[in-house]
């Protein structure tokens, strides 16, 4: 296989593909269909594999105790990439790939950073995607910083599966308690531990006592909570399950509703506990009597990928769609499939026949011979089984079994027999790749396309949407290094009748440029076509294909880094002209950029709302500050426009984590709608967050065992203004395609409210208090909301479950902005009732013109005393070293003492010294 591999990164674009990536099924209280995947970029270590399989047994146990005996690990398939040695006991794929990797061990983020996390990006209770471990915390040399490995993958679980979050907050480490005292951010407050300043330089570390900041009256920002090594408490997996005694998820009884973390915060201060029991995998079961069996693994290893083309010839793909079909599926045998494939291809009408055998492309001569196996014409009826029968002969001449085969189906008809082949296609091991080709398209591909993890895509009958070419070029390996994958940087037409021209640039940054592809096409007459690179240098040599109204140019070597300009003069009027570009990565050993699109749902029911993610990254590093536009098109071609945010409001979760988000409700018509992401980075706005991600394992500074804190290394820091600039980039991505049904006939009435506040923030300022949150829009995040209203209570349970009988602030004069704008409010609250209270907790809720309601916002609060740090007495310092106070306290004492010493000595002296005269005179 003639592949260039990456011995550094992963194919991160496939970890996003598809919106229900993953094959977990819950059967009798055990997971199946579990898949973790070791990446191509770790070197080959057998040891690694058994770690693997010691690391699920043990959580298989840890998690069936934690979950009160309903839920353990039944099946677990481990892939193995082709950079390792075959072995006997390897198998051969499936359905299984890096597509639906549910756990990930790949090279950590940064050098250095070994953390485990998951990536989660959708709101409470929903699923996150993967859980990324490192190579060393697998092996057991990360288990001082974050515990044993069984413990923790069950904590990434609760993540992945359930949607829950953190209970500990890096970013607000303490807070003012209801005790008046400053408590570190954990649940339960009954995990015990010493809060010290830990400081190393060199080899030498020391600790100090934490002072309090006089701004925010809490501890500084480099103290850090150190826990018992020996505990009692059972609570909780969420804050740091490494605790021996914690046992247990955190429930309604024990939840600390004060600490500032994510799942109080995303969650509604609900506990963990009770958003796992509200989850279909908890409804669906019953706490189990007898111990559940040990894990069953499965070992899986990469091979060849191998794809079969099935074509659509029959009548209604007469003229253009023919036409379209074989400009898209040229672009994909030149450019999208990856050198080392095995690809055939297969023609079906009524019945269907075999054009090519399998090949495998190694230069481009196999490429060439493939382009000539394209239908010249069309004609005849539609049988999608007998084209995909065929394709299964196809693949069977080559391999005995045709598990882990691709099978690419376009069609553009409904065929009302092709359920009759569904078993088939379930039992046959092979993935199904469906492109749809119009409205009339048959939808009962779409199972097949789910059940075999295949992509569903689709493409209208407008051209200047390029939809059909920008499907084919989303079908690149699910399996293979990103550095061979295919990069869309440019997809763009027009039809013009205005004008003649269509002119525009191409942005080359310098992490693509290998394999840079230029496609032109027309639908009447080719047009005088003018390509420039970055020095003004015109590139000629253009490959014209008449019949296919296309033409082509890859750029040799490695293209110029900078921006590319192209002007297309057409011939006729109302012209349609369309441009792609695609590049690979310019070395292998540094990742490119890259964009991953998806809606939160395949399917979806009117007026259930949807979303739209777009995830921007480099390697593993997200990638913040970038413009981002999303294209929805519906059946019949009418495209939404919608600019996407990164901004921790509305619908997306988490701000600058590089995933833009929003809502999507402008539903034209029911159907089948396309996703296509555009996104911009200017070289003075899009950088790298190189900070440690959300949903990650808390790093255990050390221990406090017997009294005296055994530190762990420090974490490694990352200083970021030592990081290169982050230059200028396009891209664009195509997510699978989603249905919506139950729309009614427009126009629709007005039945979406604000979206909710999920970024409140209060701050004190002398006796009046700050607010700031991100404006919601009159539909979700559209628009503008008509009034807010503020509520504030003394008690955070009221707040959340009673907010119409809470205090309400006086907002008359709080004008409200567009959404995704940045709102602040200042007020003094009054009527505080109790003597006694300690916090004032503040929410919001907004109102449109439809008078509709949002959800009440995250709870804020304020403490309305000066909190007390640790008592000495309590916490005694533990570094075996003397502080100059504490000399300084020592001396004083002495003297002090030894005054009080000399003082009595004199006095009993001179009493002695006076008896003894009075005895004398007598």
């Amino acid at each position: 296989m003639v592949v260039v591999r990456s011995s550094i990164f992963l194919l991160l674009l496939n970890l996003l593909q598809g919106s229900n990536a993953s094959f977990i099924q819950l059967n009798n209280n055990g997971y199946e269909g579990i898949i973790i995947a070791i990446s191509p970029g770790v070197p080959e270590n057998e040891m690694l594999i058994e770690k693997i399989k010691d690391m699920v047994t043990a959580a298989s146990t840890y998690l069936f105790e934690a979950t009160e005996r309903r839920f353990f690990f039944k099946n677990v398939s481990i892939l193995i990439p082709d950079t390792w040695n075959e072995k006997p006991q390897y198998k051969r794929p499936k359905h299984e790939s890096y597509t639906h990797t549910d756990v990930l061990v790949a090279p950590p983020t940064l050098p250095d950073r070994d953390e485990p996390y998951t990536n989660q990006f959708e709101p409470c209770g929903e699923k996150g995607k993967y859980i990324h471990l490192t190579p060393d915390f697998v092996l057991g040399k990360k288990e001082n910083e974050y515990g044993p490995a069984g413990r923790l993958l069950v904590h990434e679980w609760a993540h992945l599966r359930w949607g829950v979050f953190d209970e500990y907050n890096d970013n607000e480490p303490f807070y003012s308690a209801s005790s008046k005292r400053i408590e570190a951010t954990r649940c339960s407050t009954g995990v015990t531990g010493i809060n010290r300043v830990y400081k190393c330089q060199g080899n030498s570390c020391v600790f100090d006592r934490c002072k309090i900041d006089p701004k925010t009256k809490l501890y500084e920002k480099n103290c850090q909570f150190f826990p018992d090594k020996d505990q009692t408490e059972e609570i909780s997996i969420m804050f740091m399950q490494s605790i021996t005694s914690v046992v247990k998820f955190c429930n309604e009884k024990n939840h600390n509703r004060e600490a500032p973390n994510l799942q109080n915060k995303l969650c509604e201060s609900r506990s963990t506990w009770e958003v796992i029991s509200s989850s279909e995998d908890f409804k669906n079961t019953v706490p189990m009597v007898d111990s559940p069996p040990s894990p069953i693994f499965s070992l899986l290893r990469i091979r060849d990928r191998t794809v079969c083309l099935v074509l659509d010839k029959s009548g209604s793909m007469h003229g253009e769609r023919l036409n379209r079909m074989n400009q898209a599926a040229k672009y994909f045998l030149l450019q999208a499939i990856e050198n080392g494939t095995w690809v055939g291809m297969v023609h079906f009408d009524s019945s269907a026949s075999i054009k090519s055998e399998l090949i495998q492309i190694i230069s481009t001569n196999e490429r060439n011979q493939l382009l000539n196996s394209l239908p010249p014409a069309a004609g005849g009826g539609t049988s999608i089984c007998a084209g995909i029968d065929v394709a299964f002969q196809v693949i069977r001449k080559t391999y005995s079994q045709i598990d882990g085969s691709e099978i690419v189906l376009l069609t553009d008809g409904e065929d009302g027999s092709a359920g009759n082949c569904l078993d088939k296609v379930k039992e046959s091991g092979a993935i199904i790749h469906f492109i749809a080709l119009g409205p009339s398209a048959d939808r009962a591909v779409i199972e097949m396309s789910n059940v075999t993890g295949g992509m569903h895509l689709f493409a209208s009958d407008i051209a200047q949407n390029n939809g059909l070419i920008d499907a084919f070029g989303a079908l690149t390996s699910g399996n293979a290094d990103i550095s061979q994958k295919s990069i869309q940087i440019e997809s763009k037409g027009f039809t013009l009748i205005d004008s003649l021209w269509m002119n525009g640039t191409v942005i080359i940054d310098s992490t693509v440029g290998k394999d840079t592809f230029f496609l032109i096409t027309w639908v009447k007459k080719q047009p005088i076509i003018s390509l420039l690179d970055p020095n003004g240098t015109p590139m000629k040599n253009f490959t014209v294909d008449t019949a296919s109204k296309m033409a082509y140019f890859s750029v040799p070597g490695i293209a110029k880094v900078g921006v590319w300009t192209y002007s297309l003069q057409a011939k006729e009027n109302s012209e349609t002209l369309t441009i792609t570009v695609n590049s690979r990565a310019a070395n292998s050993s540094v990742p490119p950029i890259t964009v991953n699109a998806k809606m939160n749902k395949d399917t979806n029911s009117f007026p259930s709302p949807m979303i739209v993610y777009a995830e921007i990254l480099q390697g593993y590093t997200p990638i913040i500050g970038a413009s981002v536009t999303a294209f929805i098109e519906s059946n019949n071609g009418k495209t939404e426009v919608l600019e996407l945010f990164d901004n921790g409001a509305g619908a997306d979760t988490f701000k600058d984590d590089g995933v833009y988000s929003r809502y999507f409700t402008a539903y034209s018509e029911n159907g089948r709608y396309s996703l296509k992401v555009r996104a911009h980075g200017g070289a003075n706005t899009a950088t790298r967050n190189l900070r440690l991600p959300s949903n990650r394992a808390v790093y255990i500074p050390g221990w406090v065992v017997n009294g005296k804190i055994e530190g762990n290394p420090p974490r490694p820091e990352i200083n970021e203004d030592t990081q290169p600039n982050l230059e200028s980039f396009t891209r664009t991505a195509i997510g699978s395609a989603f249905v919506v049904s139950n729309i009614p006939t427009l126009p629709l009435p007005d039945l979406y409210p604000p979206s909710q506040i999920t970024d409140l923030e209060a701050t004190p300022d002398g006796d009046m208090i700050n607010l700031t949150w991100t404006a919601p829009g009159d539909n979700f995040d559209v628009g503008k909301v008509k009034q807010y209203i503020i509520r504030i209570s003394e008690s955070v349970l009221d707040l959340r479950d009673k907010f119409d009988d809470a205090l309400q602030v006086n907002t008359s004069e709080l004008l409200p902005n567009e959404a995704n704008s940045k709102e602040t409010f200042t007020f003094k609250p009054e009527n505080i009732s109790e003597e006694n209270a300690t916090h004032i907790f503040i929410a919001i809720q907004s109102m449109d013109k439809s008078s509709l309601t949002s959800k009440i916002s995250n709870i804020a609060q304020v403490a309305l005393f000066i909190p007390q740090g640790d008592a000495d007495e309590i916490h005694p310092n533990p570094n075996p070293g003397i502080s100059i106070s504490s000399l300084v306290l020592i001396v004083v004492g002495c003297v002090v003492l030894v005054s009080i010493i000399l003082s009595v000595t004199i006095y009993i002296l001179n009493k002695k010294k006076n008896s003894s005269r009075s005895r004398t005179t007598f």
